[in-house]
């Protein structure tokens, strides 16, 4: 897997964007451990980045830049921030997608959002920086996973693919949807990812 292409900055991981680029290096703080920066990394995103559903927060952001600049994002949104906040310090970082159940354990189903990252000793480890809250508790801890949601019910799946880019229907209801509200109602349920 080329890793060049989980480096360079774009149109919704915009790590050369002056906001990203300065909050980058600040977390990093002049520590040169990729393991360190990682972590700082995600726990800011986790911890300081308020999800748009739990806060019941507007605006539907999608670009990192938006993300940081609004403090707010759904768990697609905060996943471009973090994998451009990593990229922004030299390390590898990609975009992961689960298919969950909205609620209780049962269908309907959604998109949700989360990363990976190339660590030094590890190889590609996934984070997911969505938000702890009760019931919800993701912590970075290579080598083990530690993932907001776990796979529980028939349908649900974690998605073996890290992309560069998000997905295509992700952007298209981040984009189109004007309050957290609509992007609640029209959450993607994909069911098979195409590179």
């Amino acid at each position: 897997m080329p890793i060049d292409k989980f480096l360079t900055s774009s149109e919704f991981v915009d790590f050369e964007n002056e906001i990203v680029a300065n909050k980058a290096k600040e977390i990093a703080g002049g520590i040169s451990d990729h393991l360190q920066i990682s972590k700082a990394c995600f726990e800011f995103v986790r911890d300081e980045i308020k999800h748009s559903w739990d806060y019941k927060l507007d605006p539907v952001t999608c670009k990192a830049s938006d993300v940081l600049k609004f403090g707010t994002g759904y768990c697609y949104a905060k996943s471009h921030l973090l994998a451009a906040l990593l990229r922004a310090n030299g390390i590898p970082a990609g975009l992961c997608y689960q298919r969950l159940t909205i609620s209780e354990d049962k269908p309907p189903f959604c998109t949700h959002g989360l990363n990976a990252v190339l660590l030094p000793g590890h190889g590609w480890y996934r984070i997911d920086a969505r938000g702890n809250k009760e019931g919800v508790n993701a912590v970075f801890s290579p080598p083990f996973e530690r993932l907001a949601f776990p796979i529980i019910t028939a349908g649900e799946m974690d998605f073996p693919e890290i992309l560069a880019e998000p997905l295509p229907q992700i952007v298209q209801v981040l984009e189109s949807c004007d309050n957290y509200q609509k992007v609640a109602d029209n959450l993607p349920d994909i069911v098979v990812i195409r590179n």
